[in-house]
């Protein structure tokens, strides 16, 4: 049976939302994002126009577009809002996956002996705008692969359908850049000798481009050749994510505490933009050496940046550990999870931290958790190098 895959995209979701709660940002050129030296984490299509693009420093953006507005972003309103779209998605359809926090993956195979997989696609694009008020693109293909880069060729409020005799058609004239996986440097790499179109990339023998790029070649030629297997995962929302370091001798040594706390942070922040999650809750335990067990917590804005989580786990330890007894036990739990992107949280920090941050998750996706850690969290001992790599599988594309 021939699969039938739909990817469904909300269009700008971070403007859209603010435009929903203010009409008057209809039809300005827009920017969400903060801060001087902060970058640009949305923007509107009239700010496209002027070359204004998502991941770009703000004070570029602003001197390309002098008369954007800039609103620095609320991800609470845009996690609710997510919410709901999410609900009237799961209600309607057989599979669905939530692939990040404004877009989805839906398995319809078989939905053509009830109804017409397009018209009930379609319905279910109207029922989120007339329920959410958000505008949303779709396109309906054989798999995710083509189906994700339909969407894109088809925003903004683009519906597409292509069909398996139509998919290299489709697929051929297009930038290799469309492909999912082909970032700026391969992209540069793949330039330089001639290959620009998917259909040049096609065509090209696949052990060439194993050879040329490594492991991921073969990935990338089967995407563009149409050819994606990759399934569609039912979507379960996660409640949180936690650690906890049991001491082999009861310490009061409050600079050893902090330091494992350090590196607690910078491990579970880590699997936070890994997984493509943002924390509003901190939670901060301690058991003492007679086992009496007390906890912290604190909301705060959402994110995934160390230094912010650092900062707050440091000060509710310091409002918690009040008793100067030896503690045997503690922990970190970050909840109230949302989906998010690691460059469009982080509303007021540089572009150089974001670049710091992408460096030290590349490197330890590729050569485990401890490849690189900060000094200050140096004391706290992660899991073994086989866990780690059980829960994060797959390299973070950077």
């Amino acid at each position: 049976m021939i699969r039938a895959i739909v990817h469904m995209d909300l269009d700008t979701f971070f403007v859209s939302c603010e435009r929903l709660g203010n009409s008057q940002l209809e039809g300005i050129p827009l920017i969400i994002g903060g801060g001087d030296r902060g970058v640009v984490a949305s923007c509107s299509y009239e700010a496209r126009h002027f070359g204004v693009r998502s991941a770009m420093p703000i004070n570029m953006a602003m001197r390309l577009c002098p008369q954007a507005k800039i609103v620095k972003g609320d991800m609470e309103l845009y996690s609710k809002l997510s919410h709901d779209v999410t609900q009237v998605i799961q209600e309607k359809a057989p599979i669905m996956e939530k692939a990040s926090i404004d877009e989805f993956y839906l398995d319809i195979t078989g939905m053509d002996r009830f109804h017409g997989s397009y018209k009930w696609t379609n319905e279910l694009a109207q029922s989120v705008i007339k329920e959410t008020g958000l505008p949303i693109s779709f396109a309906l293909s054989i798999n995710k692969t083509v189906s994700k880069i339909a969407t894109g060729e088809g925003k903004p409020r683009g519906n597409l359908e292509i069909p398996e005799n139509n998919v290299q058609a489709f697929l051929n004239p297009l930038s290799i850049q469309k492909i999912p996986m082909v970032g700026n440097v391969t992209f540069q790499l793949l330039s330089r000798i001639g290959i620009r179109t998917i259909q040049t990339l096609s065509e090209m023998p696949a052990e060439v481009l194993q050879r040329m790029i490594g492991k991921n070649g073969l990935e990338i030629w089967k995407k563009a050749n149409g050819i994606d297997n990759t399934p569609v995962e039912p979507y379960t929302e996660r409640k949180s994510i936690s650690t906890e370091h049991t001491f082999s001798q009861d310490t009061i040594d409050i600079a050893k505490l902090k330091s494992v706390l350090m590196g607690m942070v910078e491990k579970l922040a880590f699997q936070l933009r890994s997984e493509q999650w943002l924390t509003s809750t901190i939670v901060v335990k301690i058991r003492y050496a007679n086992f009496d067990t007390e906890t912290k917590q604190c909301k705060i804005a959402y994110t995934s940046a160390d230094h912010i989580l650092t900062r707050n786990v440091t000060d509710l330890f310091d409002k918690l550990y009040q008793r100067r007894m030896r503690l045997r036990l503690i922990g970190i739990r970050f909840s109230g999870l949302v989906r998010g992107t690691y460059q469009i949280n982080l509303f007021e920090d540089t572009q150089e931290m974001l670049s710091l941050y992408a460096a030290m998750d590349k490197m330890k996706s590729r050569y485990g958790f401890d490849a690189v850690m900060r000094c200050a969290g140096a004391s706290f001992k992660p899991n073994t190098k086989d866990e780690i790599l059980k829960r994060h599988p797959k390299p973070l594309n950077l």
